[in-house]
């Protein structure tokens, strides 16, 4: 389940956004076909700009999440004008590569001074104390905006997603646990499966960013693994939304209580339990990577 089906949106707070994105979408120019008083929409301007010192076609449409005709005829486009050329790529000649032409170098130059004198002319009319307000909470819409886009997913524990999140969060904890990390230790694909548990993975654009894990202690009781977030997507809140999916399959899987442990170096993680309603209990069983226990009760329908 997804966020916004155990808490409706209301409808003023859907009117608030459309609202928010049509002075805003006005304001910067989007509707005009010459974008920053240059000869082309927005569409085509943002594309030479993704383009960089070089790109394939394929993680452009991926990055920019384009249908594969309309990012072709744009390509299109700005060949016939000069703008880019396209390659097959050297090292596999099924993808193709988009670069700058020195044409198309100096019209992003020319649109990235463009857009630096309008960002500094919207901002020139704000006091210091404003402006700072104002981009505390451009921050914080662009948080919860990608945090909104993620998806969580359930996966069967040996999917190649759900094994890759495994790998990176073995990894990870390998770096900060002072005695290292036993991959041994991952959980076993059976056990996080069907009626034995559940392995959700979080997905921003398509790419996996987190997961966590839930498996079978004994009749009624669960034990969460393995949350992982990747440091790309961290301090968005994505934690605790893979969090609440493990406890709501654990719900769904009739357990009534939860369990975890956690090493004392993960003090952020030991934060988010308390934060989580979890409370700190005597050990439940002997973990070489455990210094900490917690326990949650779970509410039927939570």
């Amino acid at each position: 389940m997804e966020p916004g089906h155990a808490h409706p949106v209301a409808r003023e707070q859907v009117r608030a956004l459309r609202r928010f994105n049509r002075y805003f979408t006005r304001r910067i120019g989007v509707l005009d076909d010459h974008y920053l008083g240059q000869d082309r929409p927005l569409g085509e301007a943002r594309l030479l700009f993704e383009i960089g010192d070089g790109v394939s076609l394929r993680e452009l449409r991926s990055r920019l999440g384009l249908d594969a005709g309309y990012l072709s005829r744009i390509t299109k486009a700005l060949q016939s004008q000069g703008m880019v050329r396209v390659r097959v790529h050297p090292a596999d000649n099924r993808l193709r590569t988009i670069e700058l032409t020195p044409a198309g170098r100096a019209e992003v130059d020319e649109q990235n001074r463009r857009a630096d004198a309008l960002a500094e002319g919207l901002l020139d009319a704000l006091d210091a104390g404003r402006r700072a307000q104002l981009i505390e909470a451009m921050a914080t819409s662009q948080r919860l905006l990608r945090l909104a886009a993620i998806t969580v997913e359930l996966v069967d524990g040996a999917a190649p997603d759900a094994r890759a999140c495994l790998d990176a969060y073995a990894a990870d904890i390998d770096a900060r646990f002072p005695e290292g990390f036993d991959t041994s230790d991952l959980v076993k694909p059976e056990e996080v499966s069907g009626d034995a548990g559940a392995f959700f993975v979080a997905y921003e654009e398509g790419r996996p960013v987190g997961c966590g894990a839930l498996r079978r202690l004994e009749p009624g009781v669960g034990e969460i693994r393995h949350v992982w977030v990747h440091h790309e997507a961290r301090r968005l809140g994505l934690a605790r939304r893979i969090l609440t999916e493990l406890e709501r399959a654990a719900t769904d899987h009739g357990m009534k209580v939860v369990r975890l442990d956690t090493h004392r170096t993960l003090t952020e993680a030991q934060a988010m339990y308390r934060a989580s309603g979890y409370t700190e209990i005597p050990a439940y069983v002997d973990h070489v990577y455990a210094h900490h226990w917690f326990e949650k009760r779970l509410q039927p329908g939570g």
